[in-house]
């Protein structure tokens, strides 16, 4: 490099170029920005969010939409008593498996079984 393109770093004393504004060996900020190297910055920023979750007591599933409620006791007594007919299905609206249970008397009893451990497992009320 040639003398009139550079100067000297005033934190570590190496040579770098004059239009440096770091230095190129240890990298520290040798000379401040000039006005004409500001960077013209605007914000836009309105900040209207507004929040969309309304919380509706509609019968659908899915979205985040909450299903039928129904009380996991009355299903654990149906499961006991009447699980052998599939009654605790049809209480939760699924009446393929409750048929099903019907035709097996509770998947031979083994269904009823885990049907029992499932509800215990739910929140009251569950909701479908």
């Amino acid at each position: 490099m040639d003398d009139l393109n550079t100067k000297f770093c005033k934190h570590c004393g190496a040579k770098i170029p004059v239009d440096a504004v770091l230095c190129t060996v240890c990298g520290r900020q040798v000379e401040e920005l000039k006005s004409s190297q500001q960077p013209n910055i605007t914000i836009n920023n309105s900040n209207s969010s507004v929040n969309a979750n309304v919380n509706t007591n509609a019968n659908i599933i899915g979205a985040g939409m909450l299903g039928k409620p129904r009380n996991k006791w009355v299903a654990l007594i149906l499961c006991l008593c009447l699980g052998f007919f599939g009654a605790h299905k049809f209480y939760d609206g699924k009446t393929g498996m409750g048929i099903l249970y019907i035709f097996t008397m509770g998947l031979c009893f083994v269904g009823i079984i885990i049907d029992f451990i499932a509800i215990l497992g739910r929140p009251n009320p569950y909701y479908i």
